[in-house]
This record gives C-alpha cells, sequence and structure tokens, in this order.
C-alpha cells in the first residue's frame, strides 16, 4: 500500500478550472516524478527498518516506505513469537522489484548482517555478550548469539572441568567473543573468560597471603594420572602423586574423590606462574619415624612388592616404608639374570635385611640369605672325586660351564672331555641344557668355582693302547678325515693315529681316500702327547725287502713277531690277554 503523508500539492495547480470542470493538462512524467518523490529513496542489498502490517500463518507483509510493499515468509520471525502489527523490524533489500513488480525482502539476512556488524564489534571493544546455548557438539557447545551459531569449547565454559555438558543446554548465559575466522565466517566464545576476569583479583590477593608450610582447606577440582588439582577458594594449587601418600599409589583416586573437602600443606609457590605445590602425605608424620626402633640387620622382614626393575624389587615392608631386593641378593648363583625371573608386583614376600639407614631412610633386602649358602659346606657335599649329574650351561672356546645345583658352578676343560677324541669346540661334544655326568678334580672355594672332569669317569684307554700300538705292530683302521697335510686314521681296537701323504700310497702307487679301511703299521707311539704315527705303504714295502736282505745276509733271518690285526669287536679289557699272548709267542721262538 502506498504511503500519501508527505504528498504535497502542485504550486501551479488550477483549481477554478478543476471545480467548473475545466480540463486540466498534467503531463504523465510530471505525475510520475510527482510520485516518485513522495517515496523512501531505497537501495539494493542493504538493510533498512520496515513497518509490520500484516501478519498470517504464512506471510508477514513489511512496509518500508516503497511504492510496494514486501513478503517474508512467517519462518524468519520464528524466533521471536510476539511479533506484532506496528513492530519496527530490520530488513534486507534482495531486489526492489522482481518479475511479478514485487519488493523482495528478507528479514533473515538482515539479521545475519546486522549479528555479523555486532559479533565484530563485541570482539573489537571486548564487550560482553548474551548468547542461548542451543546444543552440544564434538568438543563443546553451539551458542546462538546475534542469530549466528557460534562454538563455545568444552574447556571455555567454566573454570573447572564439566562433568556434564547436557545441564547447560537450553540456558542464556554471558560470553566475551574470542576469535572470528573472516573467511568462513566462524566465531568462538568464551564463559571461562568473564569468570577469570573476576578471579584474577581474587587469585592475586590469595597468592599474596601464602606462606611455605601453611595448612589449608580446599575442594578436589580434578583427578589425574599424575595428580590431584585443589580449589583453595579462587585459587587452584596440584597435589603431585608423590604428595599424596607416604606409600606408593598408582591411581589418586585411591586417595581422594571429587568434590572432597581436604586439608593440604603449601609446600612451594610461584607468584609470577601461578603455581601453587600443595601436599597431603606432610600433615602425618613420615613413616620412617614410626619404624620399630628394634629392628636390626639380620632380622627377618614380610612385604608387598610394589615395583619392579630388571636390577631388583623395591618391597614395602610398612606403608612409606621400603626395601630394595637387589637381583644379586636373590639367589646365590652367580649368572646374570632379571629380578622378573624371581617375582612380580605384588608377591607376598620374606626378607633378610641387610642394611638398615635411618637416617637415609634406606633398607636393603634379600632373599637368598633364607636358604644355606652352598659354598658354605662344598667340601662336604662336592668332595674331591666325587661323581654328580650337571646341566650344560654355556660354552666357551676352552670348556663348559656347567651347574651342579643353584649357585654352585663348575667349569669342564676342553681337555678333560674326553681321552681319545680331539674336540676342536665344545659345542661338538654336547648341547646347552643337556645334562653331562661330572667327576670333582679340585675346589676354588674362595672364587666360588669347582673345575670338574668328564673323561676321569673312564679309565685312561692310553694305559691299554701303549701295550697294543707298539711300534712295527701293523693295525686295521678306516681313513675318518683327511686334509692336505695328511689324515686321521680311526683305528679298530680304539684311539686315532695320523699318516702323512707319502705312508697313504697304496701298493698300486695310487693314494689312499677317505673312507677306506687298510692296514697301517705303526711307525711311532707317544703316550704322553697321544700320538700315533701311521703307515700303510709300509706294510707292503717290508713284505718286499725282507727276501732281498736275507740273500744279502745283511738281515738277520729273526723277525719281531707282530700282533696284526686285532678283531675290530675285542674290548680293552681283553687286550691283557692278547698282550699275555704276544709274550708267550715270543719266549717260545
Amino acid at each position: 500500500m502506498a504511503n500519501f503523508e508527505n504528498v504535497n500539492p502542485l504550486s501551479d495547480f488550477n483549481w477554478d478550472e478543476f471545480e467548473h470542470g475545466s480540463k486540466v493538462e498534467v503531463s504523465k512524467d510530471e505525475l510520475t516524478k510527482a510520485y516518485d518523490e513522495t517515496l523512501n529513496k531505497i537501495q539494493e542489498h542493504q538493510v533498512v527498518e520496515g513497518t509490520v502490517i500484516s501478519i498470517d500463518k504464512k506471510e508477514v507483509v513489511i512496509n518500508i516506505g516503497y511504492k510496494s510493499d514486501g513478503i517474508i515468509p512467517a519462518s524468519e520471525f520464528r524466533y521471536n513469537p510476539e511479533l506484532a502489527i506496528g513492530d519496527k523490524v530490520e530488513v534486507y533489500v534482495e531486489n526492489q522489484e522482481d518479475k511479478s513488480g514485487q519488493l523482495v525482502l528478507s528479514h533473515k539476512k538482515a539479521r545475519l548482517q546486522k549479528s555479523w556488524e555486532n559479533i565484530n564489534k563485541a570482539l573489537e571493544n571486548d564487550e560482553i555478550i548474551q548468547g542461548y546455548i542451543k546444543s552440544r557438539t564434538k568438543g563443546g557447545m553451539i551458542v546462538d548469539v546475534f542469530g549466528i551459531e557460534a562454538f563455545l569449547p568444552g574447556s571455555q565454559i567454566d573454570v573447572h572441568p564439566i562433568r556434564d555438558y547436557d545441564v547447560f543446554v537450553g540456558k542464556t548465559m554471558e560470553f566475551k567473543v574470542v576469535k572470528i575466522n573472516q573467511e568462513f565466517r566462524n566465531v568462538v566464545v568464551s564463559h571461562k573468560a568473564l569468570i577469570e576476569a573476576e578471579l584474577e583479583a581474587q587469585r592475586k590477593e590469595i597468592i599474596s597471603h601464602l606462606e611455605k608450610g601453611q595448612i589449608l582447606e580446599g575442594v578436589v577440582k580434578n583427578i589425574t594420572s599424575y595428580g590431584v588439582f585443589v580449589d583453595l577458594g579462587g585459587v587452584d594449587g596440584l597435589i603431585h602423586i608423590t604428595d599424596l601418600s607416604w606409600g606408593r599409589i598408582n591411581d589418586p583416586h585411591e586417595v581422594v574423590e571429587l568434590d572432597q573437602k581436604i586439608n593440604v600443606v603449601i609446600l612451594d609457590f610461584d607468584e609470577e606462574k601461578k603455581r601453587i605445590a600443595l601436599g597431603l602425605k606432610q600433615l602425618t608424620a613420615h613413616p620412617w619415624d614410626a619404624l620399630d626402633e628394634n629392628l636390626k640387620v639380620g632380622d627377618h622382614v614380610k612385604g608387598k612388592v610394589v615395583v619392579m626393575a630388571d636390577y631388583g624389587a623395591f618391597v614395602e615392608i610398612q606403608p612409606g616404608v621400603e626395601g630394595l631386593i637387589h637381583v644379586s641378593e636373590m639367589s646365590w648363583s652367580q649368572h646374570l639374570r632379571s629380578a622378573q625371573d624371581f617375582m612380580k608386583v605384588g608377591d607376598e614376600v620374606e626378607a633378610v635385611i641387610l642394611t638398615l639407614d635411618r637416617e637415609e631412610r634406606k633398607m636393603s633386602l634379600g632373599i637368598k640369605q633364607l636358604r644355606e649358602d652352598p659354598w658354605e659346606t662344598i667340601e662336604m657335599k662336592y668332595p674331591v672325586g666325587s661323581k654328580h649329574q650337571a646341566k650344560v650351561r654355556n660354552f666357551t672356546n676352552f670348556g663348559i660351564f656347567v651347574e651342579l645345583e643353584e649357585g654352585v658352578d663348575g667349569l669342564i676343560h676342553i681337555s678333560d672331555l674326553s681321552w681319545t677324541k680331539k674336540v676342536k669346540h665344545p659345542s661338538e661334544f654336547t648341547t646347552q641344557g643337556a645334562d653331562i655326568d661330572v667327576i670333582v678334580l679340585e675346589i676354588d672355594k674362595e672364587n666360588r668355582r669347582l673345575s670338574l672332569g668328564h673323561k676321569q669317569l673312564e679309565p685312561n684307554p692310553w694305559d691299554q693302547y701303549e701295550t697294543i700300538y707298539t711300534p712295527g705292530s701293523v693295525h686295521t683302521g678306516k681313513i675318518t678325515e683327511s686334509m692336505d697335510k695328511g689324515a686321521v686314521i680311526t683305528l679298530n681296537e680304539g684311539g686315532e693315529g695320523f699318516a702323512t701323504p707319502k705312508h697313504l700310497v697304496k701298493e698300486d702307487g695310487s693314494q689312499a681316500q677317505l673312507g677306506e679301511e687298510l692296514p697301517f703299521m705303526v711307525i711311532e707311539f707317544v703316550k704322553e702327547t697321544k700320538r700315533i704315527i701311521l703307515s700303510h705303504s709300509r706294510t707292503f714295502e717290508d713284505v718286499k725287502e725282507e727276501p732281498r736282505r736275507s740273500r744279502g745276509g745283511n738281515r738277520k733271518t729273526e723277525q719281531q713277531p707282530q700282533v696284526n690285526n686285532i678283531a675290530a669287536g675285542t674290548s680293552l679289557g681283553d687286550l691283557d690277554v692278547l698282550a699275555d699272548l704276544k709274550k708267550k709267542m715270543e719266549e717260545g721262538k
């Protein structure tokens, strides 16, 4: 509907002619100009004020003093159910005239543009604004501020940690704009900033009166894995987990709970950084001060393992009083092991006090002392010459370390493994973890080590070999190892001999090969060094030379009888019989 309140009569209008029916000569352009001058001057994309002239369920008609009225969907005024005819509202001119000649307005865009201006103004001037908390979202809340959705982080709702966000939904609260992203039109608001500003003066006042050692009452505000935050009435302090109890605790919830009122002592504070260190355990006497005065080194105590490390275990014998059991005091064994091999956290153990320093509040404990030291009576349990079974623990180039029992170790030197076999490395003889029979050769009590032997469990076969492998005797053997400098021959009667390449030449001129079984003559036998030198070629060379030497008269007709090719299965126990037989044969001749 057009507005004619400001229409003025034309200065040259002839009322006489008009009243008497005379024809008025006024041009159309003049009439249009006069009409336009009565209307408000408006431009598109600007915000203007209009008046509500009609309201129904679907539309609201707004008059902005233009030649036509604008129609706005009623949904844009849903936020204001009290809207009535005659109310002044801001509208955004989208189009002065659409295809139907209708003025196009938007109240929503006007609010948005105006709101954005207000929000920027609030940030610049550090103003306090009101907002309506619409809903929860990830990490915080959505707040309606001037019709714009702003984000309220959970950490900015209050100075205290929030446990239930839902209680804030539907509330109208005061906020400060703390951040605006102009490009994406994102707004971040804070309620905490208002509270902090109010508490700052109060905090300074409280800190200025703090003293070390002062005892205050506070309320548990927050519990973390590393400690407890306590509200001291406007300023927070932290009780570190180590200052909650004299005993070890894994979780502060074991000592305090949220909203609990507790007394605390001020340990330290930094006025500039506004940090206050509090203590709870300091309000009670140190447990070491209450430790039994009669407790002394050598006494037995019981406790619970509270902390494990590779080097030992900490045992709490009463709350706040701990002793260390070093891994070396867990077993008489000298083998390096981890403390976890003996116990674990939570184990109830009995131990012996080894050292006790009340001033330093330190105590060392041992559990191996609960058992007798096996080396105290080593000569009685493992006398020289006694035979035992041991377990192979590890190898070295020079021998095998074995354990007879926990804490009693011994060494079998590589030379004491076998009478006959040449062992290059102990791993060729046995395996780690295997059982092995030993005999005690020597006791070194000072160094807690036994010298052991394995070959000594059997008679020395070289005593018998001395009677069998006499120089010039022939025996059957098998080539079991071949090398450039010769070959190792395993003899049927037992033991091993060695032949150089020139003594491995066969009668047909070829060289004896690995695996061949041939007769060999003993050239040299040395018991002390366990050496037997053999020759295959001598077995047939001597047979050829014997007739030629007899014809020349250069050789005696009597030959030394030989013990040849004793059966491979002959035992060492039968060798004395063979020696007697040889002697009788010589006497018979």
